[in-house]
């Protein structure tokens, strides 16, 4: 078994008993953007936070001690997604990534956005064309140093 196995798990039982991230995230007591990255296998959880995720979907010991465990990040299957949403991300960054990067460089100076220090909130923007998806990323700017 490894932390794969127990995504699996927690993915089966979701759809089998229709539960939704935003509930999951309230009962962890974290933000369900965070929260999802965790059940999916991209965080780590303290003690108490898995023992509640343990708790919503039925996990065994073995299962929740793996939700603890730092995890190998960067979740997908192939370098160029083939996922149609997870595709349209990046071709966000391949269009827009020499904007963003010039941008973020021309505001701050020469730096990364961190996606340690980040926060992410993806909500329903109501529209009478259609409904949009919004999104905001927040990471805090680490400048390059010299040494």
């Amino acid at each position: 078994m490894d932390r794969n196995d127990v995504t699996r798990k927690i993915v089966e039982t979701k759809v089998r008993k229709g539960i939704k991230w935003a509930d999951v995230a309230k009962a962890v007591g974290e933000s369900k953007e965070w929260v999802t990255a965790g059940c999916l296998g991209q965080m780590t959880f303290t003690a108490k936070q898995a023992e509640t995720v343990g708790d919503i979907f039925g996990l065994s010991e073995d299962d929740i001690a793996w939700l603890q465990v730092v995890p190998y990040k960067g979740s997908l299957p192939t370098a160029v997604p083939t996922d149609p949403l997870i595709y349209r991300w990046y071709e966000i960054v391949s269009v827009y990534g020499m904007t963003i990067k010039e941008l973020i460089h021309e505001e701050f100076g020469d730096g990364i956005m961190s996606a340690i220090d980040f926060s992410m909130d993806i909500t329903r923007e109501p529209d009478p064309k259609g409904d949009r998806v919004h999104v905001v990323l927040s990471g805090k700017f680490l400048p390059y140093k010299t040494y």
